[in-house]
């Protein structure tokens, strides 16, 4: 079945996220402000590490750099155009505002944005989505499970129960991915999983900036960077052989 893998992620975000409730409920909010910095500055080290490899792999495609950053500019103009940011954060804000309960402060909407990016713009989403739609193979998406059921509980002990609603961006990110590999019998090849990865790096660095409040990054503005670099390489690829 090309959703279970999907299947598994989702419940193993929701467990994770009932940990961290358990967990943050008896938290300070001190401590859940510097466990939201630690969440950050993690956020950060991954995103570099990510975005960084393209660039230093002997076997990176050629003009790599100029892609990623030609993805970025485009995809940001095509983000803020559609305002991609401003409906997912009026999504959060409307989830918060159904699901916050009298006059407490409320993260819902924080963690929904944060714990969203976060679980779907890794290497490990693509990678065993696509595997788990062509094959039926969950190994990928079982490891990515594991690592955001931990990461669920750090995130809502930090943020709260937006981290439960992540569940169903998972859902429909991966469960596309995975349907569209099913049905069209054709994955990414090694280079467009290469740019996509370095684009989801340097998305992750903007999540960092958001969580440690040194510049609130409007990320999902640049999800379309995600395709739109991998196209350029292509393109870019297909012109020198023109000229040649």
């Amino acid at each position: 079945m090309f959703l279970s893998g999907t299947l598994l992620n989702v419940v193993a975000v929701l467990a994770g996220a009932s940990i961290g409730l358990l967990v943050g409920a008896r938290m300070p909010q001190r401590l859940q402000q510097t466990l939201t910095d630690g969440l950050g500055l993690f956020t950060l080290v991954i995103g570099f590490a990510l975005a960084l490899r393209i660039f230093i792999e002997p076997a990176a495609p050629a003009h790599a750099d100029l892609a990623v950053l030609g993805g970025l500019v485009v995809g940001a103009v095509i983000g803020e155009l559609l305002r991609l940011s401003d409906r997912l954060d009026a999504l959060g804000d409307w989830f918060q505002r159904r699901l916050a309960r009298g006059e407490q402060p409320s993260r819902i909407s924080e963690g929904f944005v944060t714990a969203s990016l976060v679980f779907c713009v890794g290497p490990l989403t693509i990678l065993g989505s696509i595997q788990n739609g062509l094959t039926g193979n969950i190994q990928l998406l079982a490891i990515k499970s594991l690592l955001d059921g931990v990461a669920g509980i750090a995130f809502a002990a930090a943020l709260g129960a937006g981290v439960y609603l992540s569940a169903g961006t998972v859902l429909i990110v991966q469960g596309a991915i995975a349907g569209a590999a099913f049905f069209l019998g054709s994955g990414l090849d090694e280079q467009s999983i290469q740019l996509a990865s370095a684009v989801g790096g340097l998305l992750l660095v903007g999540v960092g900036l958001r969580l440690l409040d040194i510049r609130r990054v409007r990320v999902v503005n640049f999800l379309p960077a995600l395709v739109l670099a991998p196209v350029f390489v292509h393109l870019a690829a297909t012109l020198e052989g023109w000229l040649a």
